[in-house]
């Protein structure tokens, strides 16, 4: 048995009117929200789905967690599948979303792990110790007996978070976790994230906070319009993008030697070059290359008689990747890798 998610060919569609609502007739055509994924999420890592807003993330998670049923292709959960195999598959996973209501809110808290424990048949004999553990794991010892309706948002969040860890799950689904929570909540769901993967469970993780992806994920599917555009790890992903490191050099003092070797290793290495003074009226050079040039740049300036006064780099991110990647998907041409 493959001990993975898998998806082969996924899609999801949604019918669309074109005519005003009062007015009768039948759909004139089906948009996809979700176009042909093939995706692989193994056990024991973490894995990324990233892509702008309307990408199809939310779409795909919810295909994976039998909240949707799929238009066509096929999914599976350990070699079971996800439509005729969907009591089992629940089995094995669970879902956490931010900004979504996913408890109860005329519940206690713990009335809350109590509920969901036995719909996921966790051992009576257990489930008290594991709701305990798992009110200490977010924080909410002290509010265990509160009904939900008296949380403030980032409680339900951490609440729903204790819910979606109830069952011990061999694949947790992750749509924006984090959203809403203070920092040192959302630092201590990572660290379980993190060992929940090490232990064997399979993670499928949604952000928008690009370090906590970097932070977890070994590798990362980047999507766009529904369509699969890129797969790699982080530093996979920047490189592929091509995005350019800038360089910025300022200088204790202008030397005319300075101007002409700067000059002459941009035209050699074809970097962009910019020109001009920082804030302190200090002569200051800015080179934008897809390679690193800091080193090469400093050693130019040196070599030539200059003084280095500041030097800063700023690499490409993450964030540049998605966002470059995700407008190729956007031209004519583009097609899915």
């Amino acid at each position: 048995m493959m001990r993975a998610i898998a998806t082969d060919d996924l899609r999801k569609t949604y019918p669309v009117v074109e005519r005003p609502w009062w007015k009768p007739g039948k759909p004139l055509r089906a948009a996809p929200a979700v176009d042909g994924l093939s995706l692989r999420i193994p056990a024991g890592q973490v894995t990324g789905l990233l892509g702008l807003n309307g990408a199809g993330k939310t779409t795909t998670i919810r295909m994976l967690a039998t909240l949707l049923r799929p238009t066509s292709g096929r999914a599976t959960v350990d070699d079971l599948d996800l439509v005729k195999d969907a009591r089992e598959v629940r089995r094995r996973i669970n879902m956490i979303a931010g900004g979504e209501r996913m408890v109860y809110t005329r519940l206690t808290g713990r009335e809350n792990l109590w509920y969901f424990g036995q719909l996921y048949d966790v051992p009576k004999a257990q489930l008290k110790a594991r709701i305990a553990e798992l009110l200490a794991l977010v924080g909410l010892e002290h509010a265990a007996d509160q009904r939900v309706e008296r949380y403030s948002k980032g409680m339900r969040q951490r609440l729903s978070i204790a819910r979606g860890l109830i069952n011990r799950p061999a694949y947790l689904l992750l749509d924006e976790p984090t959203l809403g929570l203070d920092a040192p909540i959302a630092r201590d769901l990572r660290a379980v994230v993190a060992d929940l993967a090490r232990d064997g469970v399979g993670v499928l993780l949604t952000s928008h906070y690009l370090a906590e992806v970097e932070q977890l994920c070994a590798d990362i599917y980047v999507i766009a319009a529904g369509r699969l555009v890129a797969q790699g790890t982080p530093a996979e992903l920047t490189t592929m993008a091509e995005r350019q490191h800038t360089v910025e050099v300022s200088l204790a003092a202008a030397v005319d030697d300075v101007d002409h070797a700067v000059e002459t290793l941009a035209m050699r290495t074809g970097a962009q070059i910019t020109t001009g003074v920082d804030d302190d009226l200090r002569p200051r050079y800015t080179l934008r290359h897809s390679a690193d040039l800091a080193g090469e740049l400093a050693t130019t300036i040196v070599t030539a008689g200059g003084a280095i006064a500041r030097l800063e780099v700023t690499p490409p991110t993450l964030e540049d990747a998605i966002i470059a990647l995700a407008d190729a998907a956007r031209q004519p041409s583009a097609v899915a890798s």
